[in-house]
């Protein structure tokens, strides 16, 4: 049970980040501090997933080809949101 949930959970994962597409076509969701603040929340969520991915298929040894799938997407989102948070480091400071 405890396998299964954690793949649910990996695969709805997948398509979360895609979310930010149908909300970026609202004009509040372009103005500064709103978009700032959308793209810090998906690029930090983008991270965890990566990271609960990968920990439910290394530590917790859940393992299959769906499962690798999961952590080869997730992880590239994880890249990903590292890299747009490093992005915006740098107009922080």
């Amino acid at each position: 049970m405890k396998t299964k949930i954690t793949i649910l959970l990996c695969t709805l994962m997948l398509f979360v980040p895609w979310t930010i597409l149908p909300l970026r076509g609202f004009d509040w969701a372009l103005k500064s501090p709103v978009a700032e603040i959308m793209i810090c929340f998906y690029a930090v969520f983008m991270i965890f997933s990566g990271i609960f991915t990968i920990l439910a298929y290394q530590k917790w040894h859940i393992k299959g080809i769906w499962m690798q799938l999961c952590v080869i997407i997730n992880g590239i989102y994880a890249a990903g949101g590292l890299a747009i948070l490093l992005m915006m480091l740098p107009g922080r400071i």
